[in-house]
């Protein structure tokens, strides 16, 4: 069984590192428990919106791209195709008219 608890904390965890940072330097920043952040990266504890939010901040990483990570590794255990970040422009054509992005 998948548990998206698991998948968030390996995600925080691959971003904390890959800023170089401590466990330590993110809960103070984040204003959150040192173990309960240790227990949120290993998957053991379930965090709570605002603790996500904060943690984000602290990363200074969006939340949307915590988010969008999440989501393509659950996508690849569920075994579907992960999405490509761009539209492809034949699908842009079609909807152009419809949006008011440019």
């Amino acid at each position: 069984m998948i548990l998206v608890r698991h998948e968030i904390g390996d995600v925080l965890r691959d971003f904390r590192q890959q800023k170089g940072r401590t466990l330590r330097q993110v809960a103070s920043r984040a204003s959150v428990a040192l173990g309960y952040l240790s227990e949120v990266e290993r998957g053991q504890k379930e965090a709570s919106s605002e603790i996500l939010a904060a943690v984000a901040e602290a990363l200074d990483v969006p939340i949307a791209m915590i988010m969008r990570e999440v989501a393509d590794r659950l996508s690849v255990l569920e075994g579907l195709q992960v999405f490509p970040d761009v539209v492809p422009d034949d699908l842009v054509a079609e909807v152009e008219p419809e949006l008011s992005l440019r």
